[in-house]
């Protein structure tokens, strides 16, 4: 196993204790409650009540279980899961590959700036178009501090933009507190008809997300460059990894379900919140136009970090796969102009939030399966490879999401969907 020699790795740092140590799958988690989500859990709330909850709680722990390979796999070998696919693949099989995550990487910035352009409109009645602007020039200065200050900062950004996030679409559920019972029943497996079908791979596809696989091994590597310099720091590493991925992702599976919780009690029934808009104003009627701003800007600092954090990671993308580097801002123009040109063509969005959760789910296969087979491997690994219990469940995740696609890919084609 390769040894790292890069000096950033300093002891003053290692003396720095847990809390320093944390960071990486913080932003990792912003993927994890951009507006993708909110449109998929809102829907699902509002129209089929507390029937998807158990979605939801297994797509969580499929997440922790997914980010915690691939930040591992980052730390042990210092390179990120792009790199390691770049170096595997011939020519045309990783401009192929790179095809594919690209097409994920575009479908989650359009949810992100379009997220963002809705909130912008519910506070100010900026029209749709300018406001995706206005995200995509907030996002570049948010990567010009992550370009300028490093990572340590751009993490505490995204970490602050985290908790106001958490605030704003929690603080319903003070008021409409959900029906345990309801919470109780949800937690069967169960659906009821075929767009329930569809809903439940929008909001996999929403929570388990493919460019954040791809991020955090990334942004693990970068953090620790010197952790495997001895065991013991590596070690340390590790274990600090997996604190770092329990506590961000239990906060944003709490965000995930809070938000389906508070459709469920809030919206459940009501005409017009198949949409964020219609939400939002079912919820400012239900609970006060106090709760109807906070959501509001919740769902702004959603779209704010998540851009940014998706441009990241499709550079890392794009860098590991065809050995090209880009400057992020140039790569935050060229991805923010999709979702400009369908805001101005005057796209429902929350219709092409939840269609892009739908293009999301199908590449997180692609993503998981060659993850899977490289914290498996020995000779990569070392001590560190996944131990049958952890591949077990990895492959049980991964057998779920690809069923559940090809199930959407028959209701879909047949016409039922």
């Amino acid at each position: 196993m390769e040894t790292a020699t890069t000096k950033t790795g300093s002891p003053r740092r290692s003396r720095g204790g847990l809390f320093f140590l944390l960071g990486p799958a913080f932003v990792a988690a912003i993927a994890y409650v951009d507006p993708g989500n909110v449109a998929a859990n809102l829907t699902s709330g509002a129209t089929y009540g507390y029937l998807l909850v158990w979605v939801l709680v297994a797509a969580n722990f499929m997440a922790m279980l997914v980010q915690y390979q691939s930040a591992k796999l980052g730390v042990v070998t210092g390179k990120s899961l792009p790199e390691l696919l770049g170096e595997r693949f011939g020519t045309t099989g990783r401009r192929l590959y790179w095809a594919q995550a690209e097409l994920v990487a575009m479908a989650t910035d359009l949810a992100e700036v379009v997220g963002g352009a809705i909130a912008l409109n519910l506070l100010f009645h900026v029209p749709l178009p300018v406001g995706g602007i206005i995200v995509g020039v907030a996002s570049m200065a948010l990567l010009t501090v992550q370009s300028r200050r490093g990572q340590r900062h751009f993490e505490t950004i995204i970490i602050f933009l985290l908790l106001i996030i958490t605030v704003g679409f929690l603080a319903g559920l003070v008021l409409s507190p959900p029906d345990p019972a309801g919470m109780l029943a949800g937690m069967v497996p169960r659906f009821e008809g075929t767009n329930s079908i569809l809903l439940a791979a929008g909001m996999l596809g929403a929570t388990v997300m493919p460019h954040a696989i791809y991020l955090h091994s990334q942004l693990a590597k970068d953090r620790h460059p010197g952790a495997r310099r001895t065991p013991e720091g590596l070690n340390r590493i590790v274990r600090a990894t997996r604190w770092d991925v329990v506590a961000a992702l239990l906060l944003a599976g709490a965000v995930n379900i809070g938000m389906l919780l508070l459709a469920a009690s809030t919206l459940s029934g009501m005409a017009g919140t198949d949409s964020i808009e219609g939400a939002h104003a079912a919820i400012a009627a239900s609970l006060g136009p106090v709760v109807g701003v906070v959501f509001a800007v919740g769902l702004l600092a959603s779209g704010l970090a998540s851009t940014s954090v998706g441009a990241y990671a499709g550079a890392a993308i794009m860098h590991g796969l065809l050995h090209v580097r880009i400057p992020l801002l140039a790569r935050r123009v060229v991805s923010l102009i999709p979702a400009i040109i369908l805001l101005a063509a005057g796209v429902d969005p929350t219709w092409a939030l939840i269609v892009s959760q739908i293009v999301l789910s199908f590449g997180i296969p692609f993503a998981l399966i060659p993850l899977l087979r490289l914290t498996a491997n020995k000779d990569l690994m070392g001590a560190y490879r996944d131990r049958m219990p952890l591949r077990l469940a990895a492959l049980a995740s991964v057998v779920l999401i690809v069923a559940l696609n090809a199930v959407l890919l028959w209701l879909t084609f047949s016409g039922q969907a």
